[in-house]
């Protein structure tokens, strides 16, 4: 039953251990994955278009430096400046 879901439904492990829990009570997260991965259908199968393209930097001069700041508050509401 439990192979037939994940097959069929293509959801997290999490996902599939909550809508499975009230048909099978004795369930758990560490069961669900060792029957997966002895099914070797622990892992989602990879969809195309799931990941964003991986772009490019921007191509500078030799000798350009790129600084990145950016401002954190603590707790007490003092500014922690971040550089990076």
């Amino acid at each position: 039953m439990i192979v037939a879901f994940r097959r069929h439904a293509l959801l997290p492990l999490d996902d599939c251990l909550s809508a499975l829990q009230p048909s099978i009570p004795h369930l758990t997260r560490s069961s669900l994955h060792c029957c997966l991965q002895r099914h070797d259908i622990s892992r989602l199968p990879e969809v195309e278009g799931d990941k964003p393209t991986k772009k490019k930097f921007k191509a500078y001069p030799l000798g350009y430096f790129h600084v990145d700041i950016a401002e954190v508050q603590t707790a007490e509401g003092n500014e922690v400046p971040l550089v990076s």
